[in-house]
């Protein structure tokens, strides 16, 4: 009697999570290894009685995205995030090596550009592209804090509108190509457009971790890197 109320209350949590997962919610699993009690925890929400001991390292765990033991404990978390919204403007060489790197990386990815001759399914299938101009895009395409934008197309007229918008909405990484000399010349014109200082700071110009590659794949690799470093800091 017990070992089937035991599955049975096993089988409806699985069912319950596999319900939060097609609906797409943010939740994590929570295992005791000892007892197999498991709960299912959300942020914001009132934590069980018997985790609330273990609260900051919950937040701390759900924060980095990294799954494991709870430290000192016999609590096991696995976390459950929608794939990160990545905005790329400008459909060039180094967004189609990107899209190809991070294939198997938890990203939802859009391409925009209003340059149909470049944004095109056949150079990147099976990508979200949008051709429109970036403040027509973002009709369809809303910026939050949780979305990385990343502008490459190294045209003021489309790139300054995009990190603008970025920039307003608080998106949580915001990457530009160019030499240090046009993203100087880019600070400039966000500052004639109001933006302060410490706004401007967040951009990542000339985006990329430093290692020393020019070539399209090698400057798309340091970009991934620096997203994900900056993913795993939220």
């Amino acid at each position: 009697q017990f070992f089937w109320k035991n599955f049975q209350m096993q089988l409806n949590i699985l069912k319950h999570i596999i319900t939060l997962k097609n609906s797409k919610k943010e939740f994590s699993v929570i295992t005791d290894t000892k007892t197999s009690k498991t709960y299912i925890f959300f942020v914001n929400e009132p934590l069980d009685n018997d985790l609330k001991s273990f609260e900051v390292q919950i937040m701390q765990l759900y924060n980095s995205r990294k799954d494991g033991m709870i430290k000192n404990t016999d609590l096991f978390i696995k976390h459950y995030h929608r794939p990160i919204k990545v905005v790329i403007v400008g459909a060039v060489h180094i967004s189609q090596f990107f899209v190809e790197i991070a294939k198997s990386l938890n990203l939802d990815i859009y391409i925009i550009d209003p340059r149909g001759y470049f944004a095109s399914e056949k150079r990147f299938p099976n990508v979200k592209i949008i051709n429109l101009w970036p403040q027509e895009a973002f009709q369809h395409c809303p910026l939050d804090e949780k979305t990385a934008l990343i502008a490459l197309t190294h045209d003021p007229k489309i790139d300054d509108p995009a990190i603008q918008e970025a920039l307003n909405k608080k998106c949580f990484y915001i990457g530009a190509l160019g030499s240090k000399k046009t993203h100087e010349n880019r600070c400039k014109r966000l500052t004639e457009n109001g933006f302060k200082a410490d706004d401007i700071k967040k951009i990542f110009g000339p985006i990329g971790i430093k290692f020393g590659g020019r070539s399209a794949p090698e400057i798309a690799l340091s970009i991934i890197f620096q997203l994900m470093t900056e993913i795993y800091k939220k």
